[in-house]
């Protein structure tokens, strides 16, 4: 699997990453959700430069001039509610994206172990197409493996990204044993550490109740 860090290198995403960190910024959950979305299109331009391009003829009022754009069939896939900012964000960049929707939540067993349900799924066709599979948050990676496994009934993808905000080391290293070695991740930013409920410290909390509310 090939990973890419994006806050390896400096820059303004680094005051998304930030912001949406900050337990007094997160109380505005407008602000949070937004901040996530401007990560997605940073994913989206970040991720773009490693498609496949053809050349287009384009007329402007003066003449004409070839420009070269991406020609890859893309499905953008997400796991709800979380998933629903940084969805929007990378399709404000890849408008013409088909989408596919999937649930995953964590069920407890007791305080400390649980297990990955995955109920809906809402997906057209992968077959040989540019799969981006996104989640905000890479704690164990359960969640994004299950979503994997589920779609595998919707056809098989050319190419597979992960476009993802925070992620832990545990979740990367998991995910290379379980997707494609071609595999591609774009992730704005890793923690090393779980804590003991699986939780990726030092974080940020629950993306979904951060951007939509606290849940029961």
């Amino acid at each position: 699997m090939d990973v890419n860090i994006l806050d390896a290198k400096n820059s303004l995403l680094n005051k998304f990453i930030s912001e949406i960190r900050d337990v007094t910024i997160q109380k505005d959950s407008m602000r949070f959700r937004r901040n996530i979305e401007r990560i997605g299109e940073i994913l989206a331009y970040e991720l773009s430069q490693d498609l496949d391009y053809e050349s287009k003829i384009v007329t402007t009022p003066l003449g004409t001039k070839i420009v070269q754009v991406p020609k890859n069939d893309i499905v953008l896939c997400s796991i709800l509610r979380a998933g629903l900012p940084l969805h929007t964000g990378l399709l404000n960049y890849f408008d013409d994206a088909e989408n596919a929707f999937i649930s995953a939540y964590r069920k407890h067993i007791n305080e400390t172990e649980f297990e990955i349900k995955v109920e809906y799924f809402a997906s057209p066709s992968l077959e040989g197409k540019t799969l981006i599979l996104t989640d905000p948050m890479l704690a164990t990676g359960q969640s994004i493996v299950s979503v994997f496994e589920g779609l595998k009934g919707h056809g098989t993808p050319k190419e597979i990204y992960l476009a993802c905000v925070i992620g832990s080391t545990e979740a990367i290293e998991l995910l290379k044993k379980h997707f494609p070695s071609t595999t591609k991740l774009w992730i704005a930013t890793v923690d090393n550490k779980l804590n003991e409920k699986g939780y990726i410290v030092p974080g940020l909390g629950d993306a979904g109740d951060l951007a939509f509310g606290s849940k029961l």
